[in-house]
């Protein structure tokens, strides 16, 4: 019988039938909607909020698949700690993509350089692919992830110090080492998931 996460493919299969666990779904993709409709309420208070149509359609996809991403893992495996790496993976993964969006990490979020950050994701992606979402596998992708993170945030260190910048972007290091713990951090819980398996 296939197991993954310490938990019989029969045994998850139960889990999803529970009522329990569809109220949990529901109450999931309800906050993804809550979260989406909370810039439409501000819009009606303040000026300072002001979105169009595509940044609720970005935000909705980005969202959609945020919350999609968690909710197959949590068909994959009933792990906990499983469960929890993948829901760090993808809040980091998220942020990653918001942050660059919004206001981007290096520089400002017109800055082509932002884009060597997609780099983490597809690696996170097609790590993830590769190990067959198997907790050990995605615990060394997570781990490839963290140095690239790292890397890509050194390179902007140094290109920032070349361009004849003296100072060493607060921003910039804060960001790379949160994103870096929160990718080493999901790492070490699929290594536990792995081990308890």
């Amino acid at each position: 019988m296939i197991k993954s996460g310490g938990q019989s493919m029969s045994a998850h299969v139960q889990t999803l039938g529970k009522p329990g666990f569809r109220w949990w779904r529901a109450a999931m993709w309800g906050a993804a909607a809550a979260l989406l409709s909370i810039p439409a309420i501000a819009m009606q208070f303040t000026s300072e909020v002001d979105w169009s149509g595509s940044d609720f359609i970005v935000m909705g996809i980005m969202l959609g698949t945020a919350f999609g991403t968690f909710d197959l893992a949590s068909r994959v495996s009933g792990s906990i700690p499983y469960r929890a790496a993948v829901g760090l993976a993808v809040i980091a993964s998220f942020l990653l993509v918001w942050f660059n969006l919004a206001v981007g990490i290096i520089g400002s979020e017109a800055n082509p350089a932002n884009l060597m950050f997609g780099v983490v994701l597809i690696i996170a992606l097609a790590g993830s692919i590769l190990a067959r979402f198997e907790a050990s596998g995605m615990s060394r992708t997570m781990i490839v992830a963290a140095a690239v993170q790292a890397g890509i945030g050194v390179v902007a260190l140094i290109g920032n110090m070349g361009a004849g910048k003296p100072s060493w972007p607060a921003d910039i290091i804060v960001l790379t080492l949160m994103f870096t713990g929160m990718w080493l951090v999901s790492a070490w819980l699929f290594r536990l998931s792995a081990k308890t398996a």
